[in-house]
């Protein structure tokens, strides 16, 4: 079961693909935080869609919301992603313990091994404002977080 709206999101701490530490916590109290769980990188619809959070980053920025990018993949493979794709937000590698924050916001999916499409938007007090759970090759409608952002 995803977490849901108006529950406290769970902490976490990931490495990015510079294998650096970064909390969820760590942004509470000054971002709000879109959490965007993604199956793979280098796959055409994560591709896709976080081109287009790329592309639209000055509109999350000016909404001080923080997109933090999460999936099973290597901080080696997100590296090589992120530099090929110019992404200027964090890609956290959930990588092992194998998909244990995506199994905590209820979005891993154990027979494909996994991270299932997932989106959360976090305020800064850490409440789930936003939460969204589409299969791996089910594209999300961006359309319904900027809404909720929108709204913070």
């Amino acid at each position: 079961m995803a977490v849901e709206v108006g529950s406290k999101a769970p902490d976490f701490t990931l490495n990015d693909y510079n294998k650096q530490s970064v909390a969820l916590s760590g942004f509470q109290g000054d971002k709000n935080v879109l959490l965007v769980f993604y199956p793979f990188a280098f796959s055409g619809i994560c591709q896709g869609e976080l081109c287009q959070l790329r592309d639209e980053i000055a509109d999350y920025d000016a909404n001080d919301v923080q997109v933090v990018g999460v999936s099973v993949d290597t901080p080696f493979s997100l590296k090589a992603w992120a530099e090929q794709q110019n992404y200027t937000f964090p890609l956290l590698s959930d990588f092992w313990p194998h998909g244990e924050v995506a199994k905590t916001y209820g979005v891993f999916n154990e027979a494909a091994g996994l991270a299932n499409r997932g989106t959360f938007l976090i305020d800064k007090t850490g409440v789930v404002r936003f939460a969204e759970v589409n299969q791996p090759g089910e594209a999300r409608d961006q359309e319904g977080w900027k809404k909720a952002v929108a709204a913070l």
